[in-house]
């Protein structure tokens, strides 16, 4: 859109109701202002002064705390007496749980059976009952609905709700406080209630101000929903930024946000896991998946802006961090996919002729460049398939490396876009090799630093047949390779000497029950 939505244009009257709310609630019974910290280093990439709105700082470390708070505050006596009840497996479980605690009312939580212990014992942790359910959140939800025609509770949705939404709104209020000269606000979509409440504060109280909604590519249900006038289901959604995986906007939030929200953008599970990167290297807050959207749709965004004449002041910009709920080992996950979602890294598919020495000569090609990874397993006496992975420095590096691989004589294949080879394949490459090739097997750490490999393979020459290849860098100090070499003729005593040329701590794994079991045959 050229030019920042109003709320003058349609719904006026339910923005000003909503904002109405959202002065009056009181959130902060229980919830914190949160800070808004700057992003120096993102800022200095962009040239805009980037800022990060921190809810994960609440004491759920999420922002569900406000909006469950605020519709437990409006119940009356009576349905205060009853209690409260949700399906939840994630923050809203948490927030409500904490909520009702500091109001003093009686929650049920319905969780899927399959909810990681951790969160159930967090829930039950902030004084809830816990009911376990169903595989699904689906049947969670409908024992919750079952719960409450029962028992009489009140439900208490995690977005599609007026009280909720002005909780959510709040945080729209804080900024404006935090910082008046805002251009630009970016919010993470879900259901909508986080985007409808900070959206109709902020379109009430500066509506110069652009509100940019950011979804996940594989589960775009506000995009959606503008596209066809109305709330429409999804087909199916991605899973991976859990916390707004949801088929269909809100009816309520929608209402609001078809009149508040200026732009949506999209973006992959790259770019978030590379957001969540960025996050953590400026506040060392690490954000679960859904809390980083908002980086991620403010990175896409600058990407695109045109460049500002030199005397121009600097945009600002401010994101929300939603929440730091993250499973740990999620983050093995957003390591391995950080660099590809900054377009630092790409991943090729190379066949170099297979004789001694070849390997050598393909990094020679590469020049100075890091390679982060590579996996090579001998399977023909003629040619040599590796997966390599590649540092990059610059937008059209790889445009660079593929000209000089073509000048070189290799065929090649970029997989970087590849979701088969991402998630799969470069864990896979490997096998057995063919009958007769007689083989020892090494483990090596070496000093890591740029053209390390390289290194590694001039000092090992061509004087054996490397059968099998496997090195992924890590970041760390020392760089982990595993080894087979076809020794032939060539005495064993030169290649330990070849170790200890480059520094490498050593040990010979033939012996290994999984090498024995899966690679020798």
């Amino acid at each position: 859109m050229s030019q920042a939505a109003t709320p003058s244009m349609l719904g006026h009257a339910l923005v000003q109701q909503t904002l109405q709310q959202i002065l009056t609630a009181p959130v902060y019974d229980v919830a914190k202002r949160t800070e808004l910290s700057p992003l120096p280093k993102l800022s200095a990439r962009f040239g805009h002064q980037l800022w990060l709105k921190r809810e994960d700082q609440q004491p759920v470390h999420s922002f569900k705390l406000r909006g469950a708070y605020t519709k437990l505050h409006g119940l009356t006596l009576a349905q205060r007496q009853a209690g409260v009840v949700a399906a939840s497996a994630g923050n809203h479980a948490q927030g409500l749980a904490l909520a009702a605690q500091q109001a003093g009312v009686k929650a049920v939580i319905v969780m899927p059976t399959t909810t990681p212990e951790i969160k159930v014992s967090a829930v039950r942790g902030f004084g809830a009952e816990v009911l376990l359910h169903g595989e699904s959140f689906d049947s969670a939800y409908q024992q919750a609905h079952a719960l409450a025609a029962q028992h009489g509770y009140t439900m208490v949705p995690p977005f599609d709700d007026a009280a909720v939404i002005a909780g959510q709104g709040t945080i729209g209020q804080e900024l404006l406080q935090q910082q008046r000269d805002l251009n630009a606000v970016f919010v993470p979509v879900g259901g909508g209630g986080l985007i409808a409440g900070v959206a109709a504060c902020i379109k009430a109280l500066a509506p110069q101000i652009k509100v940019i909604g950011v979804e996940p590519e594989d589960a775009a249900c506000l995009q959606a929903a503008l596209a066809a006038g109305k709330p429409v289901p999804l087909a199916r959604v991605g899973l991976f930024a859990d916390g707004v995986a949801v088929k269909q906007i809100g009816a309520a939030p929608f209402a609001l946000a078809q009149h508040c929200v200026d732009e949506v953008i999209t973006v992959s599970a790259d770019e978030i896991c590379a957001a969540i990167q960025d996050i953590y290297q400026d506040t060392r807050a690490i954000a679960e998946p859904a809390g980083a959207l908002a980086v991620a749709g403010m990175k896409r965004y600058a990407q695109r802006q045109p460049e500002p004449p030199a005397s121009a002041a600097p945009q600002q910009w401010a994101a929300i961090l939603s929440g730091a709920n993250i499973n740990f080992h999620t983050l093995r996950y957003v390591s391995e996919r950080c660099e590809l979602g900054e377009g630092k890294e790409a991943l090729l598919a190379v066949t170099i002729p297979e004789r001694q020495g070849a390997f050598l000569r393909f990094c020679q090609v590469l020049g100075q460049r890091a390679i982060t990874e590579f996996n090579y397993r001998f399977s023909d006496r003629d040619r040599a398939h590796v997966f390599v992975g590649i540092k990059l420095g610059q937008a059209d590096e790889i445009n660079l490396i593929s000209q000089a691989l073509t000048d070189a004589g290799y065929p090649h294949q970029d997989l970087s876009a590849d979701e088969t080879a991402k998630l799969h394949v470069r864990y896979m490459v490997g096998g057995v090799a063919p009958t007769g090739v007689k083989e020892r097997l090494f483990h090596l750490h070496f000093p890591e630093h740029p053209g390390a490999l390289a290194h590694f393979l001039t000092q090992l020459g061509d004087r054996c047949n490397i059968s099998l290849f496997h090195y992924r860098n890590h970041g760390a100090a020392s760089g982990r390779v595993l080894l087979g070499l076809e020794l032939g003729e060539v005495p064993f005593a030169s290649v330990q000497t070849t170790f200890a040329a480059i520094d490498a701590d050593w040990r010979e794994v033939s012996d290994s029950p999984a090498y024995q079991f899966f690679l020798r045959g």
